[in-house]
């Protein structure tokens, strides 16, 4: 038992005590302290080991293979719970890997290879760098894409002090739009929503012209790095830990063709699988998003299922090609469990 958490003891209580049949595939990114945190993606250390706790005290931990398997051979799942881990941070390794190796948790891993050179951020996490940490940028930002001009002013964000940065850095995506603290989080919406509906040239090309706006260095930070391939091996030999795919470049695949879909996931497993010497069965959507036709070419690529975002329980009536997964909340243990208890509960 974790020392000197009542409230966590008495959340864990009631989650056992309510605890009803069904299956989950918790969603995770990261395990770190993150400011800011646009997308709620990290849980802290020391919460996501209560998060373990809670799990190990009243779960069946299995793999995700596992209840795969036993949802196609429609075995009962009760309790049954899988852990996945999305883009293949480098904490992935150095913080998730050693806490799920102290409680004898399985997991898997789905890892996007295109950032493995570690030569730059996530896109995402370098428009956070250019947008909302503290400096000065251009007053106005003009981008021209095809046959349409954007412009958007900073007007007085445009020097973002220390104590702006401190005031605003619990804002999140989430967040009512009209509540936004300033025309830095503003203009992080409108990009990221511009940036979701590029192919991976286009929105690269319109990164790199951020980067030369912005007058910032192109850098990779420690604290937001991916993993790199010597890394992924360390990551992938423990018998706990499966490794499974994510895309070459975690574009929103509904914006690509049919063709271009393939390629992704398919050099994806093939270059995860000449890196690990194994196959690679599992695959996760980046962002959730796909087209109608995704299953299929995930299927005819060769995986053996695939993960969206929509947060639901796993039953035995569940398209392995579709399966739903809750993203697990940023809390402490009392947190994660009533958040549990939302999804396991007869609908």
């Amino acid at each position: 038992m974790i020392p000197g958490h009542h409230k966590f003891q008495r959340g864990i209580n009631w989650f056992g005590r309510r605890f009803m049949p069904g299956g989950l595939i918790l969603m995770y990114h990261r395990v770190a302290d993150l400011s800011p945190d646009p997308f709620h993606i990290g849980v802290a250390p020391q919460h996501f080991a209560e998060h373990l706790e809670v799990l190990k005290r009243y779960t069946h931990l299995v793999s995700l293979p596992q209840l795969v398997q036993a949802v196609r051979e429609k075995k009962s799942i009760d309790r049954w719970v899988a852990l996945t881990f999305d883009d293949g941070y480098a904490d992935n390794l150095y913080t998730v890997k050693p806490l799920l190796e102290r409680y004898n948790i399985p997991a898997t891993f789905f890892i996007t290879t295109g950032d493995l050179e570690n030569k730059r951020e996530f896109w995402w996490d370098e428009l956070e760098r250019l947008l909302l940490q503290p400096g000065t940028l251009p007053p106005v930002l003009s981008l021209k894409l095809k046959d349409r001009t954007y412009e958007w002013n900073l007007d007085r964000a445009a020097c973002y002090s220390q104590s702006n940065y401190l005031r605003d850095r619990h804002w999140t995506w989430y967040d009512r739009e009209s509540s936004d603290p300033s025309s830095r989080q503003q203009l992080y919406r409108n990009l990221y929503l511009l940036l979701s509906q590029q192919n991976v040239t286009d929105r690269q090309n319109i990164m790199d012209r951020l980067l030369d706006w912005s007058g910032a260095k192109n850098q990779v930070r420690a604290t937001h790095r991916s993993l790199s391939a010597q890394e992924l091996h360390h990551l992938a030999p423990e018998a706990l830990i499966e490794i499974g795919a994510h895309t070459v470049h975690h574009p929103f695949l509904s914006v690509l063709s049919a063709t271009e879909q393939q390629q992704e996931l398919q050099q994806n497993k093939a270059q995860l699988e000449a890196l690990l010497e194994r196959p690679v069965i599992s695959f996760a959507y980046p962002h959730g998003n796909y087209s109608s036709q995704t299953p299929a070419i995930a299927q005819a690529v060769g995986f053996n299922c695939a993960c969206t975002t929509r947060g639901d329980r796993v039953r035995l009536t569940t398209d392995t090609f579709q399966l739903p997964r809750v993203e697990a909340h940023k809390g402490d243990g009392e947190v994660f469990s009533k958040q549990l208890a939302q999804f396991i509960l007869p609908k």
